[in-house]
């Protein structure tokens, strides 16, 4: 799981995103407290001399340097509202990297488990084939012996044929199911898998509706929604800031001589500023419209995403539960279609049934149990899809 999400490129942009938003809060505090410095130097050069203000005299040439100190001391509240709006984009960026870890985690079990489904895939078709085979050297035996016909020996040949064919696209497909896992552990070729136990499938440790309820609380995709439209009520109330009066204190000191690092004379200034835009051809309205409009869609989504997250909890529920019961069904199907072999072997064998009642019972046989791996494997990635959508493990 760690080396996949380290190479998983959504993972890494959910890494950077918190990065990013840590420095945008850390700058929405600092505003409160550490004003702008900025510092300047420059050299001013003619093809005649000209009155330096430094010296006092004539000079070709002149090199001032200055300090310039500013605090925003009233922005109309929109300080408050940033420090809001940064706290939550914090918050998105934070579940944004819970969400890209369980989907990392939901794509690289997906990958592990096919592997080991397309592992057992291959065994079920071996034992098909060579089932295929045994039986095919008895009806030959029967035909030898004259107590069958030759195309008993013909079905089960082609039975055998078909289990072969069959054995060779479950190879290729589990060579394929490797390259895919080494691919997304960054191994350059194929990786296989470790088989886990084939232990029946224990309950949910949580009942449906607790799991909706934990999927509205800490689930990853409604954290999101909520702190986006945290983030944009912040920013509309921000937006009321420009119709307010802002005032800004300022220092500077600048020094002028002929040559760098000037000290031939220096000034100090400090002061403030009160501002107040009357009109800017409509900009503040046009600013405080979209604002609103971003508001109210973030307000929407969130709605939405609470009422599919409901239905992606129930979803995901439902098919685990399914997924439980159908494995259930089939491992009593494989117990079934097994003793429905045996018997069918035994009666062949004393001539009081049919070459296609047997072949039957051997396609049905591996059917079942091609079916019991398919509903393994919808079992661990029914759980893997729940525990994406609560941001946790169950």
């Amino acid at each position: 799981m760690r080396a996949a999400a380290r190479l998983d490129p959504n993972y890494v942009a959910a890494l950077g995103q918190i990065g990013n938003a840590s420095w945008v809060r850390r700058s929405a505090y600092a505003v409160f407290v550490l004003p702008s410095v900025s510092i300047s130097t420059s050299l001013t050069k003619a093809s005649e001399p000209f009155f330096n203000l430094g010296t006092g005299g004539l000079a070709d040439q002149i090199v001032d340097a200055r300090i310039n100190v500013s605090y925003n001391l009233i922005r109309g509240g929109a300080k408050f509202f940033e420090l809001q709006r940064a706290r939550a984009a914090m918050e998105s960026a934070e579940a944004s990297e819970v969400q890209a870890r369980f989907n990392t985690a939901l794509l690289t079990e997906a990958d592990f488990n096919n592997v080991i489904a397309e592992r057992e895939l291959v065994r079920v078709a071996s034992e098909r084939v060579r089932r295929a085979g045994e039986q095919l050297a008895v009806a030959r035996a029967r035909v030898v012996s004259g107590a069958a016909v030759r195309t008993d020996s013909l079905q089960l040949l082609l039975e055998l044929t078909r289990a072969s064919v069959d054995l060779l696209r479950q190879q290729a497909s589990l060579r394929v199911a490797q390259v895919q896992l080494g691919r997304r552990v960054g191994v350059p070729g194929p990786a296989d898998a470790v088989p886990v136990d084939t232990l029946p499938a224990p309950e949910l440790p949580v009942s449906e509706d607790s799991a909706v309820a934990e999927a509205l609380a800490q689930g990853p995709e409604y954290r999101i929604a909520l702190a986006e439209e945290r983030a944009a009520n912040a920013a509309a109330k921000a937006a009321y800031g420009v119709y307010l009066p802002q005032v800004d204190l300022f220092a500077s000191w600048q020094a002028f001589d002929e040559g760098f690092f000037p000290d031939a004379t220096s000034r100090t200034a400090w002061g403030f500023q009160i501002s107040l835009p009357i009109w800017n051809n409509g900009q503040r309205e046009i600013a405080l419209s979209r604002a609103k409009a971003d508001r109210d869609v973030a307000r929407a989504v969130r709605r939405d995403v609470e009422l599919a997250v409901r239905r992606d909890a129930i979803e995901a529920y439902q098919a685990y539960v399914t997924a439980r019961a159908s494995a259930e069904l089939a491992r009593q199907a494989v117990i079934v279609a097994r003793e429905n072999l045996d018997v069918q072997e035994t009666r062949y064998r004393a001539g009081a049934t049919t070459i296609l009642d047997l072949v039957t019972a051997q396609v049905s046989l591996s059917e079942a149990e091609a079916g019991l791996v398919q509903a393994r494997f919808s079992t661990r990635l029914a759980l893997a899809g729940l525990e994406a959508i609560l941001g946790r493990r169950l």
